[in-house]
């Protein structure tokens, strides 16, 4: 079977792009260690995802690989790359600069997918116009300017939920599509534009009902 260009040609769903960047770490690890090529089993083996899943997550992008020997890991990588929109550099604005904000500020991961937070906002006057981490923090006043000005298409919102939403209002008129929210609000937004919510009590108290739903089995 001939190598395939992975491009969309089915519908599929949130959790297929999810493990399709679980895949791509995985597939970075391996290439670390000198892997060059590998079978579905191998790069599904910690993942708690059968190759069956694997193979079939692939096959909406066209899916590649030959058969009986395996998938090249470099060039899988680069194929993952271009359908999660990361093969070139993304650059990220950051609103709310708080604890959570500063340490996304100084997280060194985002670098090696090419997300690079270069624009910093935040209210705080002890803030504005310092840089954190080699960011610069502006005035919060300034972000619909700063945001249209240099193009910027991704943002996280670290903020108090009640500013939230005027928040994502000023990004939305400035062209932002994608949003990271960290705020403990349901953001209303208009359809092109696409937020994933991170609600770090939510996920706790869901995790504790099922570990103590197991504890009482």
């Amino acid at each position: 079977m001939k190598e395939k260009s992975l491009t969309a040609k089915n519908s599929f769903s949130l959790e297929t792009i999810k493990r399709l960047s679980l895949y791509l770490r995985n597939l970075k690890r391996l290439r670390d260690k000198g892997g060059s090529v590998i079978s579905s089993d191998k790069i599904t083996k910690f993942l708690n995802v059968t190759p069956e899943q694997f193979r079939k997550d692939l096959s909406y992008f066209g899916g590649f690989g030959k058969r009986g020997v395996g998938y090249g890991v470099e060039r899988l990588i680069q194929e993952i790359e271009k359908i999660l929109g990361v093969n070139k550099q993304r650059n990220i604005a950051i609103i709310g600069v708080g604890k959570l904000g500063s340490a996304l500020l100084g997280f060194e991961g985002f670098s090696k997918f090419n997300l690079n937070i270069t624009y910093a906002f935040d209210v705080g006057a002890d803030k504005i116009g310092r840089r954190r981490d080699g960011i610069l923090i502006e005035d919060v006043k300034n972000l619909k300017q700063v945001v249209k000005k240099n193009n910027i298409r991704i943002a996280i919102i670290s903020t108090p939920p009640e500013v939230a939403q005027k928040i994502t209002d000023e990004l939305v008129s400035a062209g932002i599509r994608g949003i990271l929210n960290f705020a403990s609000i349901v953001l209303q937004v208009p359809a092109y534009v696409s937020v994933s919510n991170v609600d770090m009590a939510c996920e706790l108290e869901s995790l504790i009902f099922f570990a103590k739903k197991k504890r009482s089995l």
